[in-house]
């Protein structure tokens, strides 16, 4: 019996790290090439931001947001 347990808990351990690997790959929902990168909608974003400064609407933010461009191009 308790070895039947320690393989179900290892059973459950490999299929949450092969969920999170499919996770992380994009792999657990079909992909849609309608869908634009996140490098596309973070600068939209900015973008969308700077004009509601520039209206008025909103303050420009004391600190700075984490995600920044890099010197590769891609952002963190």
């Amino acid at each position: 019996m308790e070895f039947e347990k320690e393989n179900v808990l290892k059973l459950v351990d490999n299929a949450k790290s092969k969920i999170l690997d499919l996770a992380i790959r994009g792999k657990l929902v079909s992909q849609d090439s309608n869908n634009e990168p996140a490098s596309v909608l973070l600068e939209r974003i900015r973008a969308e931001k700077e004009e509601l400064i520039k209206q008025g609407k909103i303050k420009r933010d004391k600190k700075e947001s984490v995600i920044f461009k890099g010197d590769d191009n891609s952002y963190y």
